[in-house]
């Protein structure tokens, strides 16, 4: 077996230059697992429909492919100008923010906001930025709803840009209503991940979490981290504890505590989430030039592959695929980029070495992948309901693929986003021996392609099927022996199997 296949998956952001079926196809078989539908724009039954595209596309395909929900969340931004125009703001000019003013009549002296709330969570010194940390200004006086600033870092301004508190401390919260009338639309359409914007604590989660309970819905939830104030570890913790996903939001995040301080809080939020056995996503501006042009720069390409060297699960596409020029090609780039930053030797993974397991089915999960490391297995098939086992798998490094077997198509998809873990539609229900049952995997391996008769292989399983956190069980063999292990009459004993 010669495959090469690529550990670290690809997150593709739909919108207007992505949404067409042909090329949504395109960017499928370019490499993408995941795609992203952006609640902040577009309406419900535009997302509807991209997801049924996705479907639809992904089937034909036969690939499996997640889907993310992504909610717009509190985003804090400036009214719009008169007759729509932007205005140039210089250094040292006073303007203000005033949320009372009407929303269509701002100029070069003040604008409107839309969060009413923003008087109450500043105060004189404090630090505001504008248009994703473009424009900076600092307050100097809060009267009644005007915040008045002297701005500190000139440029152009628009209609609805963003603002941030450097630091963080704005109260907006978490869940608008917006949000979560989205999140019905996405339990609706049958989304795989929901991704929360702008939580500031554990209990944001826990809030998102129980309104899907309330839907009927086990969607997995992603915490996108942007707020400073996330970041604090105890906070951060509780953050990555509560949710199911991590996303290192770069964008609001790098503006909130400054760009410099990126690159080691997004080293350190890949290596939390995992230490938590939680997936880890690294986001925004990956390969921001794309937009425009048909290859990304050097730095681009060095900024994927350190994400890939963290040990991100996935690293996703944004504008590039929502609105650029040439989304197929930023997948197929982002792909390369990946593949060959795998390559690059790690040290044996020591996670959770000298740690105690509580649980048999997580400790037959660290078990097997320590001997794969040191045994020099091809591949790995794990028999799951939920997901777990190969999530668990996918903690620790390694080179050796984690093939998740499942008759669960909702499976199939959760695990999409795990690194180095690939879905298996497989149906093990009613195979009651387990020489037969062994024998089946080993046949539909080699029926794709994935191993050879003279590979070693490593399956984990449970001795009651269709029950979930029931792995308690792992074989080590070669292929050659498993076959000569089953029973003549093999097919005649498995229900799912081709009897020709």
């Amino acid at each position: 077996m010669n495959k090469v296949f690529r550990r670290t998956k690809i997150i593709a952001t739909l919108g207007p230059a992505s949404e067409s079926p042909e090329m949504l196809e395109k960017i499928l078989r370019a490499g993408a697992d995941v795609v992203r539908l952006n609640f902040s724009h577009g309406t419900a039954d535009e997302h509807r429909a991209r997801a049924e595209r996705v479907r639809e596309i992904s089937k034909r395909l036969k690939r499996h492919v997640a889907i993310l929900a992504d909610l717009q969340g509190p985003k804090i931004r400036v009214a719009r100008f008169k007759d729509n125009r932007k205005v140039t703001l210089v250094r040292g000019q006073k303007f203000d923010l005033d949320t009372d003013l009407p929303k269509d009549v701002g100029d070069e002296t003040q604008v409107g906001c839309d969060y009413k709330d923003l008087p109450k969570d500043v105060q004189s010194g404090d630090m505001l930025l504008l248009n994703d940390g473009l424009i900076a200004m600092q307050v100097d006086s809060v009267v009644g709803n005007r915040i008045s600033c002297t701005v500190t870092v000139g440029g152009v301004l628009s209609n609805h840009k963003g603002i941030n508190k450097q630091g963080g401390g704005l109260s907006a919260p978490a869940l608008t209503d917006k949000d979560k009338q989205d999140l019905k639309t996405a339990v609706s359409i049958g989304a795989d991940y929901l991704a929360i914007s702008f939580p500031r604590s554990r209990e944001d989660m826990e809030e998102a979490r129980a309104l899907l309970d309330q839907e009927g819905s086990d969607m997995r939830l992603v915490a996108k981290v942007e707020r400073a104030e996330a970041i604090i570890e105890e906070t951060l913790i509780g953050i990555i504890q509560a949710s199911d996903a991590i996303m290192v939001a770069r964008g609001d995040l790098g503006v909130e505590i400054g760009d410099a301080r990126l690159p080691h809080v997004q080293k350190h939020m890949i290596k939390l989430a995992r230490t938590y056995n939680k997936v880890a996503i690294t986001a925004t501006q990956m390969m921001e030039s794309m937009i425009n042009n048909p290859l990304p720069t050097r730095a681009e390409v060095s900024d994927v592959a350190n994400a890939v060297f963290d040990g991100t699960d996935a690293v996703m596409l944004s504008a590039e695929t929502a609105s650029g020029d040439f989304p197929d090609a930023a997948v197929e780039a982002m792909a390369r980029v990946c593949v060959e930053a795998e390559k690059y030797p790690r040290e044996r993974s020591k996670h959770r070495l000298h740690e105690s397991f509580s649980r048999i089915d997580e400790t037959i999960a660290m078990s097997a992948m320590y001997a794969a490391n040191h045994l020099g297995v091809r591949a790995i098939g794990a028999l799951t309901e939920s997901g777990s086992t190969p999530l668990w798998m996918s903690r620790i490094s390694s080179g050796i693929p984690i093939f998740a077997l499942t008759s669960h198509e909702k499976t199939c998809r959760r695990v999409t986003l795990f690194r180095g873990v690939y879905p298996i539609s497989f149906d093990e229900h009613g195979i009651h021996d387990h020489a037969v049952l062994n024998r089946a995997i080993v046949e539909e391996f080699m029926r794709r392609g994935l191993v050879d008769e003279s590979d070693t292989l490593i399956l984990t399983k449970g001795d009651l099927s269709g029950h979930t956190g029931g792995t308690n069980a792992m074989k080590i063999a070669h292929v050659t022996d498993i076959i000569a292990a089953a029973p003549e009459n093999w097919k005649d004993l498995c229900p799912g199997c081709s009897k020709s």
